[in-house]
C-alpha cells in the first residue's frame, strides 16, 4: 500500500488540494496526518472537509493545542495574533464547537500498522510535540527520536523535510504541507510503499497567490506569515 504522510497544513487548503490531487493520481490508499490543521491560515474547516474524503489517522500538533488555550482564554489573544496572525481566530469561528472538541481530544502521538510495517506517528518529536527537529540536528538528537519497535518514525513540525537512519528505525520529517519553510509555493509531504519499505519526500507545486490575497485581507500587518510563502 502506499501511504501519503502530511502535516503542518495550517489551514491552506490550496496547498492541501494540489497535494491531494497528486495523492490520488499516484494511488495512496491511507494518510497520515501529523498535527496542525489550523494556525497562521484561515480556512481548516475546508482542509478538514477535504480529509474527510479519505481513510486517514490523524494526531494533534501544538497549534491545535495552542486553538484550545485560545478558546479557554488561557492565552493572551493579541499575543497569538501577534506571532501567528488570525489563522487561530478564523478556526474558532469556522469550526464547529463538536470539531473543535474532536481536535481538542486528538492523541499527541500514535502507533500504527500497516501492511505489517509500524509507523509511530508525532508532530514535534517522540518526546515532546514541541521540539523542533531540524535536518541539520545533532547526531544526539537524532538518536534520540529512535524506536526499537517501528520501521518509521514521523515527524513534522519544523516545516523542513529530511530523513535519517537510526540504529533501529528510519527517522522522516514529511515537512510542511502549507507553510514550507524551504521553498514558498511548493506543499512538502511523504509517500511511504509498504511493499518494500521505500519512501520519497515529495515537494508539489501550488498556487500562493489567492492565499496572498487573504493575508491582505485578514492581517492589519503583513509580516512572516506571507513572506515565508514568497522564499
Amino acid at each position: 500500500m502506499k501511504v501519503g504522510i502530511i502535516s503542518d497544513i495550517h489551514g491552506n487548503h490550496y496547498a492541501l488540494e494540489a497535494v491531494l490531487k497528486t495523492a490520488k493520481k499516484e494511488g495512496i490508499e491511507k494518510l497520515l496526518v501529523l498535527g496542525d490543521i489550523v494556525g497562521y491560515y484561515y480556512h481548516p474547516e475546508l482542509v478538514l472537509n477535504m480529509l474527510s474524503e479519505w481513510d486517514y489517522e490523524i494526531i494533534k500538533g501544538n497549534h491545535e493545542v495552542l486553538l484550545q488555550d485560545l478558546k479557554e482564554n488561557k492565552i493572551d489573544p493579541e499575543v497569538l495574533k501577534e506571532k501567528y496572525g488570525r489563522g487561530h481566530e478564523q478556526a474558532l469561528k469556522n469550526i464547529d464547537y463538536k470539531t473543535q472538541e474532536w481536535l481538542f481530544a486528538l492523541p499527541e502521538q500514535k502507533s500504527i500498522v500497516i501492511d505489517a510495517v509500524t509507523f509511530q506517528m508525532n508532530h514535534g518529536s517522540p518526546s515532546s510535540l514541541d521540539e523542533y527537529i531540524y535536518p541539520d540536528a545533532t547526531l544526539e538528537q537524532l538518536e534520540k527520536c529512535n524506536s526499537s519497535t517501528h520501521d518509521f518514525v514521523l515527524i513534522g513540525h519544523s516545516h523542513y523535510a529530511f530523513s535519517h537512519q537510526c540504529s533501529h528505525s528510519t527517522l522522516i520529517n514529511c515537512g510542511s504541507v502549507g507553510q514550507s519553510r524551504q521553498k514558498g509555493g511548493q506543499a512538502y509531504w511523504l509517500v511511504i510503499d509498504t511493499a518494500d519499505k521505500s519512501f520519497e519526500i515529495k515537494a508539489t507545486p501550488y498556487n500562493t497567490s489567492k492565499l496572498l490575497e487573504e493575508i491582505q485581507l485578514f492581517e492589519s500587518k503583513i509580516g512572516y506569515s506571507s513572506k515565508i510563502l514568497q522564499r
